[in-house]
């Protein structure tokens, strides 16, 4: 069991500095929440069984399943009111407008781990605004193909990164009185078919791939709330998992809290119940009384089973304090001014600049007197993705509207959704400064329920062609949730930056980095492919059709039930993103890690032991500098990665194993020091089941990219 306890809830302050943002200088001073029993005490636990004995099965049963869309079911026999949940990633959807944030994917691409706590607190106070106990994230799948229709709220293509960020993103939700639910356990890496659809994986990539994160959420963040994925695991739904669910998660990892499926992701009343689903979302159309009630009687599933589902909901209440307090706080805005500068933050640190030929950029604002702004990104805001992470912003600002903003009226500014008819406003584009086109996915192209194209939608290649053959002075942005095909014009065009879903400060962002008032900071967190055929996933992406089997079941409304499921054979294997690329000496357009800024930055002085112990309590500490040896201040992404070329199995030729963020001005150095513990050198063996290190040299690489690395050092370990 174990033993912490909640963050205190005393005083949270939130800073919007003048300097970054005019919204002024506010301080804000957060209600106290009173404090609660500490999590798994006697006194929660005595209270748990007190009300668990007021009930009867059948009581039991009703609180397994969700009620009204998005809430759990209130129990008056024991005073229990219903908690309310809320969609979320990028802001609290489900309840009107809010803030909202840069993507799961643009925080990926700040590598900024204190971003991801003060966004995670952002969210939780964005919450109890509105009364939600249960945020619905995040998310923390692998974008193992570019494809995949829901990458942009899914972090990155590393089980590293992803781990690194989600735990501080956890700890700031929970510190303000709200569950997390980190989602979606597990393997749900496509979104075509995804209720059909088995992922088959060994069980080696399972463990070094598909889990670190999620292990992370569970045993460093202590989050309080899992969702299982729609798709099936090796033939089993993830709802019914055992391995996933008993073995796992609630075996080997230690989680307390609730598991909950995904909205209509179960499949089987008594699979579901008997495999570790306590919640069914968002009604209960199979673990209900009808078929578990029968189900008791037969021996089928056990009443301590059913015992055990309730107490997890509610130990996690009570441990809340959500029966004694409200959760509505008074002093949270739902219109939050203040952390405004905080979605502005997360779209300036993650803007990744890929191309930027003969120094185009950052572009003069006292020089620029005429510029052409083009596209459908342009106007109105692409804040993000589409389906259940889809925040409806109060005030989103345009990429149009940022840069008309920054200029002022003094500038020109020519605007237009696509390429113009007349002459015209054809000269209008030829003749100007130079001419931004906005370009790539949006809400409606990339989304939940679906995976979307690697070529750009209709147009937008032949937009692109148009306008550079008018003016070569052209800035090409790109909107999306990771790579997409840029091979039609990206030789004519000089500058390229990858927005991913900015959030509603986008616009804003945009302008300040295109004229030079922010260094563009952000690092790739995928790799961006030069095409689909060349992606590591491509081959193993769909299943193939000869490989599909029947799953016999039975439906809701209690009938027989027959479908076909595709078997998406993980064929890949470690070979996810740059550790194909790095293994098989080929080179992507650009490199996971990849960014460009308006300095330039040198590493020095690599410092490692040359000889250390492979126990699982020791850390290897790594150090090195960082200078910044440009003219301007900006932000480089120091990474380390750990290539072990004398394992007994293969092992992909490195893997990230840290990275450190570091704020420069002109020639000033920055001492880093990180630490590598066991799991940084282990690998899964898989007829052991269990993590392992193999004795021998490893060699440490430290750079800004995944093929950049211009510092080494061999490390022995015994």
């Amino acid at each position: 069991m174990r033993n912490r306890l909640l963050p205190p809830f005393s005083l949270f302050f939130t800073l919007a500095f003048a300097s970054v943002l005019p919204f002024g200088l506010e301080v804000r001073a957060q209600t106290p929440v009173p404090d609660s029993p500490a999590p798994d005490s006697p006194a929660i636990e005595a209270r748990a069984h007190a009300m668990l004995s007021k009930l009867t099965l059948q009581q039991k049963i009703e609180l397994l399943g969700g009620i009204d869309s998005m809430y759990t079911r209130p129990m008056p026999a024991i005073d229990l009111p219903r908690f309310k949940m809320s969609d979320a990633s990028v802001g609290i959807r489900t309840w009107g407008p809010t803030t909202a944030y840069a993507s799961g994917a643009s925080l990926a691409a700040s590598w900024d781990t204190d971003l991801a706590r003060k966004t995670g607190e952002a969210l939780g106070r964005d919450a109890r605004a509105r009364g939600v106990n249960f945020l619905l994230g995040p998310g923390v799948n692998i974008a193992r193909s570019p494809l995949a229709g829901r990458n942009f709220e899914y972090l990155s293509e590393d089980p590293y990164l992803n781990s690194a960020l989600v735990v501080p993103f956890i700890e700031g939700v929970q510190s303000q009185g709200v569950i997390a639910t980190v989602k979606h356990f597990a393997l749900n890496n496509q979104e075509f078919n995804r209720h059909d659809a088995s992922a088959d994986i060994d069980e080696r990539t399972l463990r070094e791939i598909y889990l670190p994160a999620f292990e992370a959420a569970v045993t460093k963040a202590h989050v309080d709330a899992v969702m299982n994925s729609y798709n099936l695991v090796n033939g089993v739904h993830a709802t019914q998992n055992p391995v996933l669910n008993l073995q796992i998660l609630k075996g080997e990892w230690g989680f307390e809290g609730i598991l909950m499926s995904d909205w209509d992701a179960t499949y089987d009343g008594v699979a579901a119940c008997n495999n570790g689903l306590d919640l069914e979302m968002p009604s209960p159309k199979f673990m209900n009384a009808k078929n578990l009630l029968p189900a008791v009687k037969a021996g089928e599933v056990k009443e301590s089973t059913i015992d055990e589902h309730v107490l997890r909901l509610l130990r996690a209440e009570l441990r809340y304090g959500f029966t004694t307090r409200p959760q509505f706080d008074p002093a949270d805005s739902t219109y939050s001014v203040d952390d405004r500068p905080l979605a502005f933050e997360g779209a300036l640190e993650s803007i990744t600049l890929l191309k930027n030929d003969g120094k185009l950029l950052p572009l003069d604002h006292w020089k620029t007197k005429n510029i052409a702004i083009i596209g459908p990104n342009a106007y109105p805001a692409v804040t993000g993705g589409g389906g259940s992470s889809e925040a409806r912003a109060f005030e989103p600002v345009s990429i149009l509207t940022g840069i008309a903003n920054l200029l002022g009226p003094d500038a020109h500014v020519f605007y237009s959704p696509a390429m113009p008819a007349s002459d015209d406003e054809k000269k209008a584009i030829a003749q100007a400064d130079v001419v931004v086109v906005a370009v790539g996915f949006t809400a409606a192209t990339e989304r939940e329920g679906h995976d979307r194209t690697f070529i750009l939608p209709p147009g937008q290649d032949s937009l692109v062609e148009q306008v550079v053959a008018a003016n070569p002075r052209t800035v090409v942005l790109l909107t999306g949730g990771g790579g997409m095909d840029v091979s039609r014009w990206l030789d004519k065009v000089p500058a390229l930056l990858h927005l991913y879903y900015p959030g509603q400060e986008g616009g804003t962002a945009v302008a300040q980095i295109l004229f030079g008032q922010h260094n563009p900071e952000g690092k790739l967190p995928v790799t961006f492919d030069r095409s689909w055929d060349e992606s590591a996933s491509a081959k193993w992406y769909y299943g193939d059709p000869k490989d599909n089997t029947t799953l016999h079941t039975t439906g809701a409304d209690g009938k027989p039930l027959d479908y076909t499921v595709e078997h998406v054979k993980y064929g890949d294997k470690l070979m996810v993103g740059y550790r194909y690329w790095t293994t098989t000496g080929k080179h992507p357009l650009y490199p996971f890690g990849y960014g460009l800024s308006y300095t330039t930055f040198k590493f020095s002085n690599l410092t490692a032991p040359a000889t250390a112990a492979t126990a699982t309590d020791s850390t290897v500490p790594v150090s090195f500098d960082v200078t910044n040896t440009g003219t301007v201040a900006g932000a480089e992404v120091a990474q380390l990665y750990v290539s072990d070329p004398t394992a007994k199995v293969d092992r992909p030729e490195r893997e990230l194993k840290g990275f450190a963020k570091a704020r420069l001005a002109p020639g000033e150095t920055q001492h880093v020091t990180l630490s590598l513990d066991a799991r940084a050198f282990s690998y899964w063996d898989e007829p052991a089941h269990k993590w392992t290190i193999d004795p021998g040299k490893f060699i440490l690489r430290v750079g800004d990219s995944s093929e950049n690395t211009p510092l080494s050092a061999a490390i022995e370990l015994h």
